[in-house]
């Protein structure tokens, strides 16, 4: 039997036979573990693929499915942006898409790509790497993040003693846990482990895994948000001095929305 991966990799290798029977496509691009970093590819992945098209045939592959149908039976399709779909095969293989024209893709960010098909008459023009910086996601110094956690754990508690539970949740272990995310890197030895640019919650657990130790204290959940919170200022006050003042506020919230759960 077909392994999951062998799966995944075949798949993406018909699409790119269809897409050459069109005779409407320029290239098929693999991106994540389907592109470039075939290693990390396992049985949880799926397809993530870009195909560009020929001038003035993108509508072509967004209105017409084909391409895609012809390959494998489709249970599922949605197109979730103007340029392409999410999907899921009748076999269970899972994939996103985006189509462009080449005149579109100076303007597209992505990480960097794997050829799976190429017409043998398309311009040499290299697609794999975009041209587009992404934002940073990371911070070079500890300050702006640590200050930035601390005031989202204080109006989080805020909120969630409102009865803003949901929101309250958001700041505690969503922004401020981002916060910290962002500074990981300066606090611990990094794995190498196909860090992304868009994500520092991707693969976070193999590239950290000192911190990683800790994850389940601050993500307590919708009904644990004030032990959550109190766990990242513990995490917080070990990196460096935190303003006295506002532990102490952050301290007291804790207590009173610990009473309001109680």
């Amino acid at each position: 039997m077909m392994s999951r991966q062998h799966a995944l990799l075949a798949r993406l290798d018909r699409i790119g036979q269809q897409l050459e029977h069109t005779n409407d496509a320029w290239l098929l691009l693999g991106l994540g573990s389907v592109g470039r970093e075939l290693e990390r590819l396992d049985r949880y992945s799926d397809l993530d693929f870009f195909v560009i098209t020929k001038p003035g045939q993108k509508h072509r592959f967004l209105d017409r499915l084909d391409w895609l149908e012809s390959v494998h039976p489709l249970s599922f399709i949605f197109q979730n942006t103007v340029d392409g779909f999410k999907l899921l095969f009748a076999d269970g293989i899972y994939g996103e898409c985006a189509i462009f024209e080449l005149d579109e893709m100076p303007d597209i960010a992505f990480s960097p790509g794997r050829i799976v098909w190429q017409d043998p008459t398309f311009p040499g023009v290299d697609l794999t790497v975009s041209k587009q910086i992404p934002p940073p996601i990371r911070r070079d110094t500890l300050d702006f993040a640590l200050n930035e956690a601390l005031t989202n754990l204080y109006v989080g508690l805020c909120r969630y003693a409102r009865g803003e539970r949901l929101s309250g949740l958001q700041l505690v272990e969503q922004h401020a846990f981002s916060n910290l995310l962002s500074v990981l890197h300066l606090l611990e030895s990094e794995v190498v482990y196909y860090p992304d640019q868009y994500g520092n919650e991707r693969r976070a657990e193999q590239r950290f895994p000192q911190a990683e130790k800790r994850f389940a204290a601050v993500l307590q959940g919708y009904a644990r948000v004030p032990e959550s919170a109190l766990a990242l200022l513990d995490w917080l006050e070990q990196i460096q001095p935190v303003n006295r003042a506002m532990a102490a506020e952050i301290r007291k919230l804790a207590v009173e929305c610990r009473r309001k759960n109680d």
